[in-house]
């Protein structure tokens, strides 16, 4: 699978799954733009000398890349990072958000500063780096996003308490997914979601894990920003060398919104009696 003459910007690509990323990318051939701000476990903070170290680690093993540090939920400076690409490579062709942060907060404990940090990385930056990716992507010939989901927000067998505002942003990143799947129909734009599990320093890791390793998720990501990938709007699970891809799509025969092809009932009693069939998946 080769990326020879390709630009990527890959976002929280300083460390963790994101550097295993760019660097795969960038030995596959090509042009990596490490974006990270260098922030802490919190999500607070910035230490540009992250996203600089790790451009600078791959360009000591002989490949190329550059390194752009800055707040994504602000949409200037999403558009200073498309521009950097394009002044260090003259094009644009994968764009892989990666970057993203944990925080637990009970609901009752709800605050804005809490829930503008998780919208400010999953809906706001996704969305300013597609609107001043898009022209260029428009000029690629094959042009790739790849947006991160999570199995915490999509199933409910694996929802946390605390984990209102990160389930959100992640579940947002879905929607933005479906929405642009459509909207880069006609320009071969192809966009697709990785649902990662991998022990990092998010998971409090400071040694090498013996399972769910980062460089276990790498090759579903590599995939997706390839021109060997000829999907979109699906969310791809990577777990410990493991891989399934899902999509949300409709049941066969519904005439939307007029039919769903499903158990009819007038009034909530008779939802009531007919609850065991209408919740069957």
């Amino acid at each position: 699978m080769n990326f020879d003459g390709k630009t990527a910007i890959i976002t929280g690509a300083g460390r963790g799954l994101g550097y295993a990323y760019a660097l795969e990318l960038a030995k596959r051939g090509a042009n990596v733009v490490i974006s990270d701000r260098g922030t802490d476990n919190s999500g607070k903070g910035s230490d540009s000398s992250i996203a600089s170290g790790a451009a600078q680690a791959i360009r000591d093993q002989g490949y190329s890349a550059v390194a752009h540090s800055a707040e994504l939920s602000d949409q200037a400076s999403c558009k200073a990072l498309i521009e950097c690409a394009i002044h260090e490579f003259g094009a644009l062709d994968i764009v892989l958000h990666n970057a993203g942060w944990v925080g637990y907060q009970p609901i009752e404990d709800a605050d804005d500063a809490f829930l503008e940090r998780a919208i400010g990385v999953n809906v706001y930056a996704p969305v300013w780096l597609c609107k001043h990716a898009w022209g260029y992507l428009k000029q690629s010939a094959c042009p790739r996003i790849v947006l991160t989901s999570s199995d915490r927000a999509m199933y409910s067998d694996y929802a946390q308490a605390g984990l209102t505002a990160y389930a959100a942003g992640k579940m947002a990143q879905l929607g933005i997914m479906n929405a642009l799947s459509m909207e880069g129909r006609e320009y071969g734009i192809l966009v697709n979601a990785i649902s990662p599990v991998a022990k990092t320093r998010m998971w409090g890791i400071t040694s090498p894990p013996q399972n769910l390793k980062p460089e276990w998720v790498v090759p579903g990501a590599i995939f997706l920003a390839s021109s060997d990938c000829i999907d979109s709007g699906y969310i791809l699970r990577a777990s410990n060398g493991q891989f399934t891809a899902i999509r949300f799509r409709e049941n066969q025969g519904v005439d939307y919104p007029l039919d769903l092809v499903r158990i009819k009932a007038t009034t909530a009693e008779a939802v009531a009696a007919c609850w065991a069939s209408i919740k069957e998946c």
